[in-house]
């Protein structure tokens, strides 16, 4: 069995963001040479995340909203900034959109389904945060 770790970089230039990470996790599968297996994507900070779903922008803007909605920002609404923090709302959005995702890996590609992307979603951003691929399989 090979098995493969590598690890992604961001710090973005907007509190939240959502980046299309498909093609670096392809890259990674590549350099792996695993033909079969799994691939195993994982946000390594608690203000981010990683999810599968649709790379279309009026999508994109919806979660945002919605996120908002259900934990919007602000110093004074969560008992976490108590102490001097500030992103008690980006801790919540995490854990609705996920910490990792596992994906197939078939004929050394990643196998997804119909418009199935991988996102990092940053809810806490304007700072360096990694991201961890772990490739195992034949």
């Amino acid at each position: 069995m090979k098995s493969h770790t590598q690890y992604l970089w961001f710090n973005t230039k907007k509190r939240q963001e959502f980046i299309n990470i498909t093609p670096l996790v392809q890259e990674a599968v590549n350099k792996s040479a695993v033909k079969e297996g799994l691939c195993l994507v994982n946000a390594m900070h608690i203000t981010s995340s990683i999810f599968i779903n649709d790379d279309e922008t009026g999508l994109h803007d919806d979660f945002s909203g919605w996120l908002e909605k259900l934990a919007p920002y602000g110093k004074e609404k969560y008992k976490h900034n108590l102490s001097g923090e500030d992103n008690a709302d980006a801790h919540l959005k995490r854990t609705v959109m996920g910490r990792e995702i596992v994906a197939a890996i078939t004929g050394g590609k990643l196998d997804f389904g119909p418009w199935e992307q991988i996102f990092y979603g940053e809810f806490d951003g304007q700072r360096k945060k990694r991201v961890l691929i772990k490739i195992i399989g034949e």
